[in-house]
């Protein structure tokens, strides 16, 4: 493994995870089983990264930015299935992957720098409401609070509950600028507005698994 690199157990999945944003599973196959027992050993976290399925001239692929998840709760479900309850932590990109023989994914990972504090301008502030408002109606314990002048914190947030499509969502994770985030959140809510994102945002890129 290259210096300064860390291993990294990963689950793919067809959903984005944001920091700090909460992530409830149905855990039942036996690679993952075990992945949430050595995470639970060890109080170490594992990678959600975005599957893209494959399609008809294409194998499955994985996005190489995700954000590690540390298992906060566990559950026995009601169709008697392990249950988890876990939160979004650091973001991270992926150098290279290895298979255990049991199949679970390990991914080569590099962590990504938490992003700069940056104040939410006065021209963002309808995004801390509709945030508020959001949490207000869906009454949901486990979202994080925001301090609603922490431009990385209100934009990460926003992009974890809204109706977005998954390649939109990844997209909004790779950023590393917390103002252009919530730019092209303003873009995605109102895509007939002037607030067009200064710099196209590229698709992250996508590696076969």
């Amino acid at each position: 493994m290259a210096e300064g690199l860390d291993e990294l157990p990963l689950f793919p999945l067809q959903t984005v995870l944001f920091p700090r944003a909460p992530l409830p599973l149905r855990i039942f196959e036996a690679r993952y089983l075990e992945m949430v027992r050595e995470c639970s050993r060890t109080g170490s976290g594992f990678g959600v990264i975005l599957l893209e399925p494959a399609g008809d001239d294409r194998p499955a692929r994985h996005a190489s930015i995700g954000t590690e998840a540390l298992i906060e709760d566990f559950s026995t479900l009601d169709d008697g299935l392990l249950g988890i309850q876990a939160r979004g932590r650091r973001r991270f990109r992926i150098h290279g992957t290895s298979a255990r023989d049991n199949g679970l994914l390990i991914g080569q990972v590099e962590w990504l720098a938490a992003e700069p504090a940056r104040s939410v301008g006065p021209e963002y502030a309808a995004l801390d409401s509709l945030y508020r408002e959001i949490v207000v109606q869906v009454a949901h314990a486990q979202l994080p609070d925001v301090d609603g002048d922490n431009a990385s914190q209100l934009g990460m947030a926003l992009a974890s509950i809204l109706p977005l499509e998954p390649p939109q969502a990844q997209e909004l994770l790779a950023v590393t600028d917390p103002i252009e985030r919530l730019r092209a959140l303003c873009w995605l809510l109102a895509p007939d507005s002037d607030d067009e994102p200064e710099e196209e945002i590229e698709p992250e890129d996508f590696d076969s698994t």
